[in-house]
């Protein structure tokens, strides 16, 4: 396999420069609520033992997101907001602070004060960035979890004419041809990289990890045959196995996937990985609880919602049902894969 050990270098700068920003309705460009989620000068560490028992008390609140606007995560957050939004009966306003890998976004909610009105979108970057150096203080750790959102396996995809049929065909073909097979990814160090660099890890055989600007080019590539394998979402390979284009040998997760039920998991052939993308939501540590036990039953209503459960439907991935505690401690053990993951590729 070939060797990334250089990972994304990305220049983070001092001042944290607001994205492209937009209501949860319409579009209409808002900032995070200035009266009392605005981000702390100093650590969100420091909280007030005072505690706000009328929260939201009529006043905004504001959901930062990692990512550009249009994509599953922004979509997925500013529908939950807006749900948040009737629930309690305030606004809810997104805004989106690209860069990083997510490190820009989430230092800003850690920075927060630590009052409940500044939520983020936290993705599965977040047990990753700091393992890739990116990052010294975005962790699992770092957040107080409200409630997960959203999650979505790596499925091993390969054109519909290719000659495998079965993850164990295309792994002896890759026994017999060593560094042959070509496998597009969303580019180096995401998700979808790692999926496939853990994969061959898993299987033992030596792949060819070609990057791309983004999991819907590298599908396009394997359309048009110029790599021959990708490991991304069901939803991003949806429409070309619904013209019988592609097939899907595998799915990285633990259970099977709903939308393909007849495809097996890796773990179920043989092979230990379990690699997905996902999201939830959290807020700055040290957020009292009383605060936090209105998001939690604000957020839990909404990700269980049909509506929300209809949209996640229709993109086929499926919504992560975890309250605060199960989300901290499903996103610490993806953090402890990751750094033992990229602890072993460095070396």
């Amino acid at each position: 396999m070939k060797n990334w050990k250089k990972l994304l270098a990305t220049g983070l700068s001092t001042a944290l420069i607001l994205g492209t920003l937009a209501s949860c309705g319409g579009g209409n460009t808002s900032s995070p609520a200035a009266s009392s989620g605005a981000a702390a000068s100093g650590s969100g560490s420091d909280a007030s033992s005072t505690t706000t028992t009328n929260f939201p008390d009529g006043k905004s609140l504001s959901m930062i997101i990692h990512a550009s606007p249009g994509g599953l995560s922004d979509t997925n957050a500013r529908f939950i907001a807006q749900m948040v939004s009737d629930e309690l009966g305030v606004p809810f306003p997104a805004t989106n602070m690209t860069g990083g890998s997510g490190v820009v976004a989430m230092t800003y909610v850690k920075e927060s004060t630590p009052d409940g009105y500044t939520v983020g979108y936290l993705p599965c970057e977040l047990a990753m960035v700091k393992a890739q150096g990116l990052t010294e203080i975005i962790e699992p750790s770092a957040f107080d979890m409200i409630y997960a959102c959203n999650i979505q396996p790596a499925a091993i995809t390969v054109s519909a004419d290719s000659e495998w049929d079965s993850i164990e065909d295309l792994v002896a073909w890759c026994k017999e041809h060593p560094g042959e097979l070509q496998v597009g990814t969303s580019g180096t160090g995401s998700v979808w990289h790692i999926a496939a660099d853990a994969f061959a890890k898993a299987a033992g055989i030596e792949i060819n990890l070609v990057p791309f600007d983004g999991a819907a080019t590298a599908v396009t590539n394997l359309m048009g045959g110029h790599v021959q394998m990708v490991p991304v979402s069901e939803s991003e390979v949806a429409s070309g196995v619904a013209s019988g284009k592609l097939k899907i040998l595998a799915v990285c997760s633990s259970d099977r996937s709903e939308f393909n039920p007849d495809v097996p998991t890796l773990q179920e052939l043989g092979y230990d990985v379990d690699v997905t993308a996902w999201g939830g939501f959290g807020v700055a540590k040290g957020t009292p609880d009383d605060v936090k036990e209105v998001l939690y039953a604000a957020f839990e209503k909404a990700v269980n919602s049909e509506e929300f459960k209809e949209l996640a439907s229709q993109g086929q991935y499926s919504p992560l049902i975890m309250d605060h505690e199960e989300f901290a401690e499903f996103a610490q053990s993806q953090y402890e894969f990751y750094t033992e993951y990229f602890t072993d590729t460095a070396q």
